[in-house]
């Protein structure tokens, strides 16, 4: 008779429900029920020490904790050696003792491994965090005598090691030369959302966790708290899929997401600010989180530290993702922007449904983003039709480090071009214009006045050499600061109004998140929130092109079909 393995499935379609109600997002029971609970009492028996009282991990946890290292410990196969799920990530609020739960899952795995001189690792982004996952292990085994007996700590490197068979834990702060040649059994991945900041953290994590190729019982662990930023980098990418996965979009057996945030309609109703909600992201909540204090935390926040206060308290306590940089002195328009995405609208599309096109264009040096929009008018609904791109030259990417891994994360997602060339981005942004001439519809192109010599020349340059021409008068140069204002007013309104339609990039959303209001006078200007990291020049790019739509062109065709235009 032959022998099956288990069935099971990491999706976890109902987890709304589920989050709502306090239940497991644990969505498969262990796959071997025996070895789950042999190395949970393990677990259970390790003592937090400081805690009052010095309980016992099964004395004081809250049921989740169980469930999570259940799932863990039962993914093993000890007749095989095989581990059937090798990759989990957990994200979950602050202060729901993940450094604690870190330090308990590698120890106790490190207490139950048969493989001599095998290496256990924590990788944490900083040498803080380290220490917030070394300190715990190194108390439980000290705690009890018996595992002191068993295990060597040695704290100037942060390690243990068993005296018997020669294995180690390692608790390290993530840089290249750190993780270089490591054969990790196992990798804990602390505080992701950090990893997504740093320049080659991909290449990183992938150099910490290559040595699991030739260790099927080994497996990687991601424990991450939101981003305070719009996330990015690896952190983006790992928590992307692990949505797909929890949701059912993608099927992958050997992953399992524990996404512990809140369902959409909440977000958009911002029910997290409500106390009675906060249990969603914290189930910890009563344990090593306490109700009242984040309830004075938030209050604090709402009523005496602004709003860039409010956005790092639901991030951090709520694990709400950032997608504005919703500011007290942002530009009205941020708080309408995402409404109005429109994830068809593609150039094409614009081009497509538009009776008209106005090109907006906004650059600044090699240290800046080079901005383009492309603003088009509905030949059905009148609605502005908006697709938007921008160019970086690499010396940007060295002067902005900070900013290196987002950028990166832009270009894949097909928003921006970093071009090798001085003058490629020109040549570039010249082809869309080529392009939108050639289709009939553009009327004018608004380029910010200092900008106008070098477009001139280029658009000039093609002419000579056989391009399509645009007269010199159709080239109209926009005043900055606070003589744009008309045009950020009347972006705001239609934005608000919902009568302009945009892609739902991220780049635009990033620069949009970035605006801030200056007063001038009686004026108002749009500059950039902080320090020079944060750019909008795609947004003052679309302000341009705003400036002329507003004075509703006529359309260059002839007549207009009900499909397309038609020359």
């Amino acid at each position: 008779m032959a022998v099956t393995g288990p069935n099971w499935t990491t999706a976890c379609p109902d987890w709304e429900q589920r989050v709502l109600a306090g239940k497991s997002l644990v969505p498969c029971p262990p796959l071997f029920p025996k070895e789950a609970k042999a190395a949970l009492k393990q677990f259970n028996s390790l003592r937090i020490v400081d805690a009052p009282g010095s309980p016992t991990i099964g004395e004081a946890s809250n049921e989740w904790i169980g469930d999570f290292a259940s799932a863990i410990f039962g993914s093993y196969d000890p007749q095989t050696g095989k581990r059937l799920i090798s990759e989990f990530l957990l994200l979950i609020s602050k202060k729901n003792w993940k450094s604690g739960l870190a330090a308990s899952l590698m120890l106790t795995v490190l207490i139950r491994n048969w493989r001599k001189s095998a290496e256990f690792l924590i990788l944490a982004p900083t040498v803080e965090v380290a220490n917030n996952s070394f300190y715990p292990a190194r108390d439980m085994v000290r705690e009890d005598p018996e595992l002191s007996d068993i295990f060597h700590v040695q704290d100037h490197v942060r390690t243990i090691t068993h005296r018997r068979n020669g294995a180690m834990l390692k608790v390290v702060a993530a840089d290249s030369e750190a993780v270089s040649g490591k054969k990790a059994t196992a990798v804990l991945v602390d505080e992701l959302w950090l990893f997504g900041k740093k320049k080659g953290a991909e290449n990183m994590l992938r150099e910490a966790t290559g040595g699991l190729i030739s260790r099927p019982e080994g497996f990687v662990i991601y424990l991450t708290t939101q981003s305070d930023e719009p996330p990015e980098g690896v952190f983006r990418s790992k928590l992307t899929y692990a949505r797909k996965v929890r949701d059912g979009v993608v099927e992958d057996k050997r992953f399992m997401p524990i996404l512990y945030e809140f369902p959409r309609v909440m977000i958009e109703e911002k029910a997290y600010l409500d106390p009675k909600n906060f249990h969603i992201t914290n189930p910890n909540l009563g344990k090593s989180v306490d109700q009242e204090w984040l309830e004075r935390e938030l209050s604090k926040a709402i009523n005496g530290e602004g709003e860039e206060s409010i956005q790092g308290f639901v991030a951090k306590h709520l694990n709400v993702e950032i997608g504005l940089n919703l500011m007290s002195d942002r530009w009205a328009g941020a708080d309408f922007w995402l409404q109005c995405a429109d994830n068809d609208l593609t150039l094409d599309e614009v081009l497509r449904r538009s009776e008209v096109v106005i090109i907006g264009i906004d650059g600044g040096g090699l240290n800046d983003l080079f901005g383009m929009a492309v603003l088009g008018r509905d030949a059905k609904t009148k609605e502005w039709l908006h697709w938007g791109h921008a160019w970086m030259h690499p010396i940007a990417l060295e002067r902005n480090k900070q900013n290196a891994e987002k950028y990166k994360d832009f270009a894949a997602q097909g928003d921006l071009t970093i071009v090798d060339n001085v003058n490629e981005d020109i040549d570039q942004i010249i082809d869309v214009v080529i392009r939108c001439e050639d289709s009939g519809l553009l009327g004018d192109i608004a380029v910010d006045v200092y900008a106008l010599g070098k477009l001139d020349e280029r658009l000039q340059f093609a002419r000579e050499n056989g391009g399509a021409g645009i007269d010199k008068d159709r080239i109209i140069g926009i005043s900055q600061g606070w003589k744009l204002m008309t045009a950020i007013k009347e972006a705001e309104r239609a934005v608000a109004a919902m009568s302009i339609k945009h892609g739902g990039r991220p780049l635009m959303a990033w620069c949009v998140g970035n605006a801030k209001v200056e007063p001038k006078g009686n004026a108002i200007a749009i500059t950039k929130q902080g320090s020079g990291n944060a750019k909008i020049d795609p947004l003052i790019a679309l302000f341009n092109a705003v400036q002329l739509m507003s004075l509703n062109p006529e359309p260059r065709n002839q007549y207009v079909t009900e499909e397309l235009t038609v020359l």
